[in-house]
């Protein structure tokens, strides 16, 4: 599983066809899924999203989580993070999982990340998506569990 995480002032999405979804201050997260995720992968994941500390306390030091912050969760799949660019100028998603398994994992992990407490706001699998942020300061993380 791979995430790219960006804090953010606000993001919003707007998949082909649907309304508009957005959040406030908080996380924009971008995730991915290899071919053989477990729960135990998605849990770390969303404990690791939820607890790091990538908000300023009252010295401007990162030592505040989402959680603290009472921040909100817009979380969007993007299986292009397992995109091959090493050979050619095609990528490769040999690396990505199935869909029909990305799709369950990634409903286990908005599910795992809302059981938190927080307000999450998602994307929709697999739909060409319009997505716009204002990133915050910027802290930009990308988040790998082997």
């Amino acid at each position: 599983m791979k995430v790219v995480l960006q804090r953010v002032k606000k993001a919003t999405v707007l998949p082909e066809g649907e309304q508009i979804r957005g959040i406030k201050q908080g996380l924009l997260l971008y995730v991915g899924f290899g071919h053989e995720e477990s729960l135990d992968t998605l849990r770390w994941m969303a404990d690791k999203v939820c607890k790091l500390r990538v908000f300023p306390d009252e010295d401007g030091k990162m030592n505040r989580s989402v959680e603290d912050e009472k921040g909100e969760l817009l979380i969007i799949s993007q299986f292009t993070l397992y995109g091959d660019t090493r050979k050619g100028t095609r990528p490769s998603f040999i690396q990505a999982g199935p869909p029909e398994k990305s799709k369950i994992w990634y409903q286990q992990f908005i599910q795992l990340c809302k059981e938190r407490g927080l307000f999450v706001e998602q994307g929709t699998f697999g739909a060409h998506m319009d997505i716009e942020s204002i990133n915050d300061g910027p802290v930009t993380l990308i988040l790998e569990k082997d």
